[in-house]
């Protein structure tokens, strides 16, 4: 009875050591990586901030003419509402 007893302990014991071995293999696996691309540079006029282009360039406004500028991508809303000490 006590061989039959550590025989079902040892198949059970390497069953569960394949079973966790190979499910850390699956789960590389499924999950899929996105690839984050770059996002585009957008330029804008200092003066007219509704001016969006994707090349830089002067603004097409009227009377303007300003060089169009690289617009900063929006901050996240958390790391403006920071509590200041």
């Amino acid at each position: 009875m006590k061989k039959v007893m550590l025989m079902a302990i040892a198949i059970l014991f390497s069953a569960t050591t394949v079973f966790a071995a190979n499910s850390n293999n699956l789960s590389s696996d499924t999950i899929k990586t996105k690839k984050v691309k770059p996002a585009k540079a957008q330029y804008t006029c200092p003066m007219h901030p509704d001016v969006l282009s994707d090349k830089p360039g002067k603004c097409p406004k009227p009377g303007c003419g300003m060089i169009l500028v690289k617009k900063e991508p929006a901050k996240k809303k958390a790391d403006s509402m920071k509590m200041k000490m």
